[in-house]
């Protein structure tokens, strides 16, 4: 593997038929080749350029992504922002749409996104987009998940930031759409995997925390885990997914708790911050968007 990228190509991306905007789909992956094929095969042929920036995968992930695009590559891992940078920094088209490799482009938003890009002058410089949640099988009807994200932006004027995870888009100035199609989402293999997904994101978001100099008690912690259960269950509707809707709730109250544990006990140990963990000091512009989930 190695730890250096192109140049940006400066060379213009000729936008394909309806589009008069050239489209660039950014990915960034690790190990996942059991689902990346289907990510990628829902933009082939469709997007002006697909970049994918793998940092290290073992399974055959590479590979896969090289059948559906010559722009494949490997790097080190440097945390969700800086990442995301790195591969925009490569981007050629006019607008962007980040896909993850646990996601769909649906044949309804490529087609909405096509009529936007058609335009002599598109109506928005950012599109929110809402998910299509899979989980353990089924579709999730409520719930945090269904918050439509920022995924589709005009590259010009756009920087991600240096935050380790959750990273917001600084976009670009203009007016912002939301979009009617969705992203297919089954990001969750299976229960141990949503379990260590969110653990690990907890976790990157307590250094953060604490970097920034924020305290939290345990008692807070537990009133965090109980809100956000209360909040996602019976304020959000997950009640009405049954037993799915329910175990989420609760997985997503424990995100919550672990977050907030998490930095009580590198307060209470006396940990040093991190620096890849410190506030980026650039001046910050405010996103159109919350958190996305994990």
């Amino acid at each position: 593997m190695t730890t250096s990228l192109p140049e940006p190509d400066p060379r213009p991306l000729a936008a394909r038929a309806p589009r008069r905007h050239s489209l660039s789909v950014l990915m960034i992956c690790r190990d996942e080749a059991d689902r990346i094929e289907a990510a990628l095969r829902s933009v082939a042929g469709w997007a002006d350029q697909i970049l994918v920036l793998d940092s290290g995968s073992r399974d055959g992930t590479v590979d896969i992504a090289r059948r559906y695009s010559s722009e494949v590559y490997q790097t080190d891992w440097p945390g969700f922002g800086p990442q995301r940078q790195r591969a925009l920094r490569l981007c050629r088209g006019d607008y962007v749409l980040t896909v993850d490799a646990d996601e769909e482009v649906t044949p309804q938003l490529r087609a909405e996104i096509d009529a936007e890009l058609s335009a002599q002058t598109p109506r928005c410089a950012v599109y929110l987009i809402r998910w299509q949640p899979i989980f353990m099988g089924r579709p999730l009807r409520f719930g945090r998940f269904q918050a439509p994200q920022l995924r589709l932006f005009r590259r010009q004027g756009a920087e991600y930031p240096q935050a380790q995870v959750h990273e917001k888009l600084r976009r670009p100035p203009g007016a912002v759409g939301v979009l009617r199609g969705r992203l297919r989402h089954d990001s969750f293999r299976d229960y141990r995997h949503v379990v260590d997904k969110h653990t690990q994101y907890a976790w990157l978001l307590a250094q953060e925390k604490h970097a920034r100099g924020e305290r939290a008690s345990l008692e807070f912690a537990l009133l965090r885990g109980l809100g956000e259960f209360l909040m996602q269950y019976l304020l959000r509707g997950a009640l009405l997914d049954g037993r799915r809707g329910l175990l989420m709730s609760a997985i997503q109250a424990q995100y919550a708790f672990h977050k907030y544990a998490a930095l009580w006990s590198l307060r209470a140990s006396g940990a040093a911050p991190r620096a890849e963990f410190m506030p980026d000091k650039r001046q910050r512009r405010e996103t159109a968007t919350p958190d996305a989930p994990p």
